[in-house]
Parts: structure tokens; sequence; C-alpha cells
């Protein structure tokens, strides 16, 4: 019974790397798409997004199936409970890239500011790899990696602020900015959601490695 419990962990673990790391990876194509101006990939990304949320039902699923049956306790709970935490915030970033691409699809106007497309180029990047990072951690059972997440989470904070105050002073110099700098302002606020997002997966790791509930990103979350 131990040796299969511990198999389907195993796989139940695999299969949430899997979903962690793709949603990196989309986020990223997300703000390049929107930064290229690239209607066909925003679309892929739109259309895949469905794929995402039929996996987080699977994981879901397993997860409480692994409870009832094996009725797992101390570390193993905590990594069950910490999947099935975590697997509903990675899909919200998920929702965040797909919410990017839309953006991307639906934006008006030719004027761009180069400027604050590249604070938002930058900024993507960072986001991305906080989302790498925080499944490395998860991986490595590093409570110590994950509280550092609070700190990049706060780096994110002050870029997109300076994205917002930018967009602004854009619509401010020329009433033409007005279209794009409207999407700029949207897309800073997918960025600094997710985030927020990764630092609660950050929490969640921190709960898996010593079972103490803790906040690494009070009073935060505002962007507007």
């Amino acid at each position: 019974m131990r040796r299969l419990f511990d198999e389907e962990l195993a796989d139940l673990d695999t299969s949430f790397k899997e979903m962690g790391l793709l949603v990196s990876e989309t986020i990223q194509r997300s703000v390049q798409a929107f930064l290229d101006h690239d209607r066909a990939t925003a679309q892929e990304i739109i259309d895949s997004d469905q794929a995402i949320n039929q996996r987080e039902i699977a994981l879901e699923k397993k997860s409480f199936e692994m409870i009832a049956l094996y009725q797992p306790v101390t570390t193993d709970l905590r990594e069950i409970v910490t999947i099935l935490k975590a697997v509903s915030v990675i899909e919200r970033i998920g929702d965040n890239a797909r919410n990017i691409a839309i953006s991307t699809i639906h934006v008006k106007g030719n004027r761009r500011v180069a400027d604050i497309e590249e604070k938002i180029g930058n900024t993507g990047q960072i986001v991305s790899k906080m989302v790498a990072d925080v499944l490395t951690y998860y991986i490595s059972d590093d409570a110590q990696g994950a509280a550092s997440m609070s700190e990049t989470a706060h780096q994110v904070a002050l870029a997109t602020q300076n994205i917002r105050d930018a967009s602004i002073e854009a619509m401010k110099a020329d009433a033409e900015n007005v279209e794009a700098a409207t999407d700029y302002l949207v897309i800073g606020g997918y960025l600094k959601r997710t985030s927020d997002y990764v630092t609660d997966i950050a929490e969640w790791v921190i709960y898996k490695r010593t079972g103490k509930i803790v906040e690494l990103n009070p009073g935060t979350s505002s962007f507007i």
C-alpha cells in the first residue's frame, strides 16, 4: 500500500510541476505577443487555456481521491494539500496569461510608447521567472527560497507602479497615447496580480516544508 501511495504521489507531483512550467512559459509568451502585436500567438494562448483548466481539474480530482483512499498524515498530507491549494493559483496565473492575450487581440490604435513597452517586457520576464523559481523551490522543499519571493514581488510592485505612472504621463502628454496607455495599465495590472499569486504559492511551499502558515505579501495586492 505504501509503495502504491508513493508512486501516485510522485505522479501527482510531476503533473503539478508540468502544469506550472507550462503556465510559466505561457505568461512569458503572452507578454511577448502583446509587445510584438502578434495576434496569431495571442489566439493560440486563448485557445490553449482550456487545456490548463483541464489539468487543474484532473489534479484536484486526483488529490481528493488520494486523501480519501490513503488518509495520509503529516508530511504526506501537507504535500497533497499544497498541490491542491497551489494548483488553483497556477490556473489563475494561466487566466492572466489568457487575459493578456485577449488584450492583444483587442488592442486598438497604432500609437505605441516604446519606453513603456520595454518596461512591460522586462517586468514580464521577471514575473515569468518568478513562476519558474517558485516551482524550483517546491521541488527542492526550499522554504527560505520560497520566502525570498516576497522581495521579488515587491520589485514587481515597484516596476508595475512605474508602468502605471508612465502610462498616465503618456496620456497627459498626448491624447493619441490614451488607447495604448490604457492597454499598458491593463497589462501592468495582470503582471502585478500574477506576482501576488506567486507569493501565494510560495506560502504553500513553506507550509509543505515547515507546517507553518505565513503571510508573504500583506497589503500589497492593489495596483490601481
